[in-house]
C-alpha cells in the first residue's frame, strides 16, 4: 500500500511538472534578454549577434542555453560571498531555468499580445542624448599584426565655465582593436603635452609611467570593451574646469586585419551643482618582476585615503597573465574588510563593480589591491611562459591597478586639494569665509 501511494504521488508530481507551460519568447524570454543582454547584443555594440527580436534570437537558442548554464554569459566575476554590487550582471537561477526550459521546449515565439515594449536605446548611445559629443576628428589607422604604442590625443573643449558631468560614455568606432581608452581632464594649469598639436595622435617622449598616469591630471572616464557608461546618481558628478582639455590615451591592439578607429565621447551635464564630487584613484604597483613559470604570483599596491571619502566602485586592471584580484579596506581603527574578490580575472571582460551600499572611508583608511598572475604554460593566454614579466604598456607586458571611484565634498577645488588639505573638519570654516 505504501509503495502504491508513493507511486501515485510521484506520478502526480511528474504530471504537474509536465503540465507546466513551456516558456515563450514574447512572454518570458524577451524581458530577460532586455534586462541582461541587449545592452551589448544589438546593432553597433560589441555583442557578436543581435538579441533584439525573436528572429534574431531563434538561431542562437542552443548557444544561449549553453552560455547561461555555464555562466559564461552575462560576464560577471565577483565572488558572491564578498560584497553586493548594484550592477551585478549575474542571472538568477529562475532566469536560467526559464531560458533552459524555453530552449528545451522548442524555443516557441508565443502570443504576440504577450510581448512587452522593446527596450529603447538612443541611437548610437547607451546614455540619453549627450549634451556634448567630442572626440577624434579623423580616424586612426590600425595596421594588421603590428605593435602600436599608446597614442595620446589632445581634444580641446573650449569651455568658458566649469561643468559638472552626470553621465559619460566612450564609443570607439571599431571596438575590436581598442583595448582601452583613458580619458584625462588636462587642467588649464597643467604643462602636460602642451606642445602637442590638438587632434594629432602622438607618442610622447619621457617617462612612460608618468604619461600612463596622466601626470597627475584627473581621470574622467575609463573605457574597456564590455564595460558600461558612467552614470552618477543625482547629487554626484565629475567636474571639468573651464579652460580644460581632454587627453585621450588610446591603447590599440592590432588584429589580423587592417582597420581604423575614430573614438568619440558623449557627456551629459548635471542639471544642478552636486553635493559631492567624484574622483578616480588607484592602488597600483609598477615595480614588480613576475618570474618565469610562476602560476599564482601576487603583486600588491596600496594607497592611504587622506580625507573623508565614500567608496563607490572598483575597476581592476591587469593584462593577459592576470588570474585573480582582490581589494581590501583597512580602517583607522584596524578593522579590515574585503570589498571585492575576483576568483577569476578575464582580460577580455574588464568590468567596473559598483557597490550596492557605498562605504565610508575615514582619513587614514588604507586601500590595498592585490593582483595574482599566472605566468605558467598552463595559462592559454600567456604570450611567453619563459619571460620575466615587468610593468609595460603592451598586453604581453603587465600592469596591476585597482582603480576606484570615491565621492568627496564638492567644495574641494581639485583632487590634489583633497589630498593635501587637513581632515575635512576645516571644510566648515572654509564654507563660512
Amino acid at each position: 500500500m505504501a509503495k502504491h501511494m508513493i507511486f501515485l504521488l510521484s506520478a502526480a508530481a511528474l504530471g504537474a511538472r509536465a503540465a507546466d507551460p513551456v516558456p515563450t519568447f514574447n512572454r518570458d524570454v524577451q524581458p530577460i534578454l532586455a534586462n541582461r543582454c541587449q545592452g551589448c547584443h544589438r546593432a553597433g555594440e560589441i555583442g557578436p549577434m543581435s538579441l533584439m527580436s525573436y528572429r534574431d534570437v531563434r538561431p542562437w537558442a542552443k548557444a544561449i542555453k549553453q552560455s547561461v548554464l555555464t555562466r559564461r554569459m552575462p560576464p560577471w566575476f565577483a565572488d558572491p560571498q564578498v560584497g553586493k554590487f548594484a550592477n551585478d550582471r549575474t542571472m538568477s537561477d529562475a532566469e536560467i531555468r526559464t531560458l533552459t526550459a524555453w530552449v528545451d521546449g522548442g524555443a516557441p515565439e508565443g502570443d504576440p499580445a504577450d510581448k512587452r515594449p522593446d527596450r529603447e536605446f538612443v541611437p548610437g548611445w547607451n546614455i540619453p542624448t549627450p549634451d556634448l559629443v567630442v572626440g577624434m576628428d579623423k580616424p586612426f589607422p590600425v595596421p594588421a599584426k603590428a605593435k602600436i604604442d599608446y597614442q595620446y590625443i589632445v581634444v580641446p573643449l573650449n569651455l568658458t565655465e566649469d561643468r559638472w558631468v552626470q553621465m559619460i560614455e566612450t564609443r570607439p568606432s571599431d571596438p575590436s582593436v581598442v583595448h582601452h581608452v583613458v580619458v584625462f581632464v588636462r587642467d588649464p594649469d597643467s604643462p602636460w603635452l602642451r606642445g602637442a598639436p590638438p587632434q594629432t595622435p602622438i607618442v610622447p617622449e619621457g617617462n612612460a609611467r608618468a604619461h600612463v598616469g596622466g601626470f597627475g591630471n584627473e581621470i574622467l572616464h575609463i573605457y574597456t570593451p564590455g564595460n558600461v557608461p558612467d552614470v552618477f546618481p543625482p547629487g554626484q558628478a565629475k567636474r571639468i574646469r573651464a579652460g580644460s582639455d581632454l587627453v585621450l590615451q588610446m591603447h590599440y591592439t592590432s588584429t589580423n586585419r587592417s582597420t581604423e578607429d575614430q573614438t568619440r565621447l558623449g557627456l551629459v551635464w548635471a542639471k544642478e551643482p552636486p553635493r559631492e564630487r567624484i574622483i578616480t584613484l588607484a592602488a597600483g604597483n609598477d615595480r614588480f618582476e613576475i618570474p618565469p613559470g610562476a602560476d599564482n604570483f601576487p603583486v600588491a599596491g596600496r594607497i592611504t585615503v587622506p580625507n573623508h571619502a565614500t567608496l563607490l566602485s572598483i575597476f581592476p586592471h591587469m593584462h593577459m597573465r592576470g588570474k585573480a584580484f582582490e581589494m581590501r579596506v583597512t580602517h583607522p581603527d584596524g578593522a579590515s574588510e574585503m570589498v571585492l574578490r575576483l576568483p577569476r580575472y578575464d582580460f577580455n571582460w574588464q568590468l567596473t563593480y559598483k557597490l550596492e551600499t557605498p562605504l565610508a572611508l575615514a582619513p587614514g583608511t588604507k586601500v590595498e589591491a592585490v593582483g595574482y598572475f599566472d605566468n605558467s604554460a598552463n595559462n592559454p593566454a600567456n604570450p611567453d611562459p619563459q619571460a620575466t614579466v615587468r610593468w609595460g604598456e603592451q598586453s604581453w607586458e603587465e600592469m596591476m591597478y585597482g582603480f576606484f571611484d570615491v565621492a568627496i565634498d564638492a567644495r574641494y577645488p581639485s583632487r590634489m586639494d583633497w589630498r593635501k588639505l587637513p581632515a575635512a573638519e576645516k571644510m566648515a570654516t572654509k564654507a563660512d569665509d
